[in-house]
């Protein structure tokens, strides 16, 4: 099965762009059919910005859920010190303590590191 096809430059280069269109949609698709089943969620961009811009992914998670450290402490189980000292990066905290606070929060460890 040594085939060879020889196509123009341009042809190839209109195959690869529609290849990456079709990749785009199914993407999109799955995005789509994740919000629609509640895998996915989407953040507001005023939350999102906050992150881009440098500020404690879990500050931001904390307050886009509505939580004070007290709340997200006794839900996460884990002393409220432990939250203030993570949102102002004086310690990064466990794997295990930021697994709880994920778990709490609804998001994966990913999003808080």
């Amino acid at each position: 099965m040594n085939e060879m096809v020889t196509i123009p430059r341009e042809e190839y280069d209109r195959l690869v762009e529609a290849a990456e269109d079709l990749a785009d949609i199914a993407a999109y698709h799955r995005v789509k059919a994740d919000l629609a089943a509640g895998r996915e969620e989407m953040i507001p961009s005023e939350f999102a910005d906050r992150i881009i811009d440098g500020e404690s992914p879990l500050r931001v998670y904390r307050e886009y859920r509505g939580l004070t450290q007290t709340a997200l402490a006794a839900a996460a189980k884990v002393n409220r010190v432990q939250i203030a000292d993570i949102e102002a990066r004086r310690k990064s905290g466990s794997i295990e303590t930021v697994r709880k606070l994920a778990d709490a929060l609804r998001v994966t460890i990913d999003d808080l590191v």
